[in-house]
């Protein structure tokens, strides 16, 4: 008998430990605990308790740091930006290849599918693992001069560029522009103080970076999205079984709607008079010059040629009348 009640004692406490056993989620949010990141992530440790695994929260305000302190082993999972990632996962990191993913029904069906079973192979390279994505909004470009809205436009002016984003430089010096090297905490100050003419970034910066000072009385925002930026989750895939990481996809998935709820309310909020809309020509001329940048970036290693093939494909099926879908040289 007093095995037995030995057994039952060590059962419960292992199950207690199990219960007890705490991993730590390093979260990039431009405005730390206070940001929307953050806070889409609470709801995602809480669904997560459900494996026996508490997550517990670090805000990061540098991006960098949050990554080298996942490198370095302090974080269990880090939450940060497709491109900051790309090194962990260049399928994942594809996902915001220019010009790729029209809108957020392209994004929602992407997601859907990379859920699926037969893309988990995708998903983890036996080193690192995929655990979700959860959309950051579209990029749009920054202009300290509203006419500036044709791509002829862009030669000779400095476009604030993320010294780690190659597909970016790549873009920038094809159209002739000035690539000042930057990082996501110094972007928004060398726009403001007239450093560049141009960033790139997602509806958030504006409030966020105070964008709104470097756009002053002459700038504007180009509405046209150049790409679908997320937020991903990535894992040394030894620390996590599947079950987890299976779970922690759908979970991410379920914040999809909440996260564009609060997208919306980011691009509601930048003055109406910043907007400026491009011809349906200009829209044309961008997504044929985006489509021969992603055929470039794919043959020289930087994008993935598995992902940029799902999304001509998802973009095939809003649009089957695109001459991208009939093209010889297709991704």
């Amino acid at each position: 008998m007093k095995k037995i009640l030995l057994s039952i004692l060590l059962i419960l406490t292992a199950n207690l430990a199990q219960a007890a056993e705490t991993k730590r989620l390093c979260v990039f949010d431009p405005l730390g605990a206070n940001g929307d990141a953050f806070n889409l992530l609470k709801d995602y440790a809480i669904d997560m308790a459900v494996t026996g695994i508490k997550l517990s929260l670090s805000p990061y305000t540098d991006e960098s740091v949050a990554v080298a302190d996942f490198i370095s082993g302090k974080c269990d999972i880090v939450a940060a930006t497709d491109i900051r990632l790309r090194p962990f996962s260049k399928f994942g990191g594809t996902v915001s290849a220019v010009g790729a993913i029209p809108g957020p029904e392209e994004l929602r069906t992407l997601i859907r599918a990379l859920n699926r079973p037969k893309a988990q192979a995708y998903l983890d390279d036996g080193k690192f693992a995929l655990l979700g994505l959860i959309p950051m909004g579209a990029g749009y470009l920054f202009v300290n001069d509203r006419s500036i809205d044709t791509v002829g436009e862009l030669a000779g002016k400095r476009i604030a560029t993320l010294d780690y984003q190659k597909d970016a430089i790549h873009m920038v010096n094809h159209v002739g522009a000035t690539v000042v090297p930057s990082d996501v905490t110094d972007f928004g100050g060398k726009f403001n103080n007239g450093s560049v003419d141009i960033c790139y970034a997602p509806a958030l910066a504006y409030n966020a970076y105070e964008l709104y000072k470097g756009l002053g009385e002459k700038g504007g925002v180009i509405r046209y999205p150049l790409a679908q930026l997320t937020l991903q989750l990535i894992a040394r895939s030894s620390d996590f079984d599947d079950e987890f990481k299976q779970l922690s996809r759908v979970n991410a998935e379920k914040l999809f709607d909440k996260a564009f709820k609060l997208i919306k309310q980011h691009e509601d909020s930048i003055d109406p008079k910043y907007w400026v809309d491009i011809s349906l020509e200009d829209i044309a001329g961008y997504q044929e010059m985006f489509r021969q940048n992603r055929i470039e970036l794919r043959e020289n290693g930087t994008y993935d040629p598995t992902m940029l093939t799902i999304m001509r494909q998802i973009r095939c099926m809003s649009n089957r009348a695109a001459s991208e879908c009939s093209a010889d040289d297709r991704e």
